[in-house]
């Protein structure tokens, strides 16, 4: 597969910042592009005078940015023939090319909770005994057991959303109701709109459907709604995360949400809607995005509010639509298990998904990654989020993805960035969940300082980056 030298700019984005002569931070940045996977094994890279007038630099520049990939086993070349992508062999076992370290490194990569166990216990408890009203049936059901999908509809109702079962189909978590409706929305060549940065799966649905990306900045003050507004006229999609967005944590305003309204069709997550972490509830008036936007599509799940491994997520439309989901989707599963919907009944009816007391503690583990971070990493901006469960922090320099590379060599992986965004950008930043308890956040932190004094005394790590959830 050949790569285009515009494709190749488009993925380096702002690689001309940082220390070190240009040819080092190019062959940094395409080491990092290789071992992320956007740059897969066996493309062909285009040639240096063309990736040289694409970037704007000289071709000496990328001749020797190229010499570098190829003397540490990254590019193959030949004769007369594009320089390929390829990975070292023999230079670093399995574990540090997958980005993993060992059983002491703290995972920062994964924001989730950790399982709630009596909450749990008693959940499935009630579920088994419930199950053998399901025998007589098949089990295979697009759309979700009737307890759960009542279940789900009941939640929307205590948000002020009047919500029928028969608008609700159960998934196998939001990033599967993401694929969904990604497949039967959209065609090649759509354009998707969604606030920038944003959950990582969500891009790579929407890059495997082929769309067009219509990124619009999420900044320091929150949403853009002119610009949103302006993106969407040519959109066939929308994407947008409302409620303690990922990975910035802000929550979208009354008057914004009241003001926004796409020409598109739009999908809202509301995974992290139960996780608001200040001391007073949000605004009463920011009520579910859908209150005022009755064409919205809404999707959730209980994997942030209770437990990343209960992977149930659901899909609230209009029942048209449910019937074009429910017709593509046997091509990619036939359903989602009947146990695991039964106990998440039981959570959304106990109210299980908003618990006080788990909320207190995020809010104390929230503080201890803040404090940890002032005194380790005074340089770091973290902005305290309104809720969900991670900080995005923003570094001086853009260190985000070297800094992920040879932070297991420390003992800690995190998220870059870039991986919450495209066209490189978001170099300067990582997201830090707070999902862990304070000693171990503290310790995190530690860990990820000496490796920043590692990378600024010229360190390079070898990982690839961690998965992301």
């Amino acid at each position: 597969m050949k790569i285009s030298a515009h494709a190749v700019g488009r993925m380096l984005g702002t690689w001309q910042e940082g220390p070190g002569p240009a040819h080092q931070r190019l062959s940094d940045r395409l080491r990092l592009l290789i071992l992320d996977g956007r740059l897969c094994l066996g493309a062909a890279l285009p040639g240096e005078r063309d990736l040289a007038t694409a970037l704007g630099t000289s071709r000496t520049t990328v001749g020797a940015a190229y010499r570098t990939l190829v003397e540490h086993g990254y590019l193959e070349t030949r004769e007369r023939a594009r320089a390929t992508v390829r990975l070292p062999h023999g230079d670093a076992p399995a574990a540090r090319r997958a980005g993993g370290a060992d059983a002491e490194t703290i995972d920062l990569s994964f924001a989730a909770p950790p399982a709630p166990p009596e909450v749990l216990h008693a959940a499935f408890a009630t579920a088994l005994e419930r199950l053998p009203l399901h025998f007589e049936r098949h089990g295979y059901d697009r759309y979700g057991t009737a307890e759960l999908r009542e279940a789900v509809a009941g939640w929307y109702g205590r948000r002020g959303l009047p919500t029928s079962p028969d608008h609700v189909m159960i998934t196998s978590g939001a990033q599967h109701a993401i694929g969904l409706l990604v497949r039967t929305l959209l065609a090649p060549r759509d354009k998707v709109l969604f606030d920038h940065p944003t959950y990582p799966h969500a891009i790579r649905a929407f890059a495997d459907a082929r769309a067009r990306l219509l990124p619009v900045a999420v900044g320091p003050s929150g949403w853009d709604v002119p610009q949103l507004l302006a993106a969407a006229r040519s959109a066939q999609l929308a994407y947008l995360i409302p409620d303690f967005h990922n990975p910035t944590g802000m929550y979208m305003s009354a008057s914004v949400r009241r003001s926004l309204r796409p020409a598109c069709p739009v999908i809202i997550d509301e995974t992290l809607a139960d996780l608001g972490l200040e001391a007073q509830a949000p605004d009463p008036a920011a009520e579910p995005f859908a209150v005022t936007h009755p064409t919205a599509l809404s999707i959730g799940s209980v994997s942030k509010s209770v437990w990343g491994g209960l992977r149930i997520g659901w899909i609230r439309a209009v029942p048209a639509l449910l019937e074009r989901v429910a017709a593509a989707r046997p091509a990619t599963d036939l359903g989602t298990p009947v146990v695991e919907q039964l106990a998440t009944s039981v959570l959304l009816n106990a109210g299980q998904t908003r618990r006080p007391e788990a909320l207190l503690q995020l809010r104390a583990q929230q503080d201890a990654l803040l404090g940890a971070l002032a005194e380790h990493l005074p340089e770091v901006h973290a902005p305290r989020a309104a809720g969900g469960v991670t900080l995005w922090a923003r570094f001086p320099e853009p260190v985000g993805s070297r800094l992920a590379a040879i932070a297991p060599d420390h003992g800690v992986t995190i998220a870059a960035g870039p991986q919450f965004g495209i066209g490189g950008a978001f170099e300067r930043h990582v997201r830090l969940p707070y999902t862990l308890p304070p000693p171990r956040l503290a310790e995190a932190v530690r860990r990820l300082a000496a490796a920043h004094r590692a990378l600024t005394a010229g360190g390079a790590g070898t990982h690839a980056p961690a998965p992301v959830a």
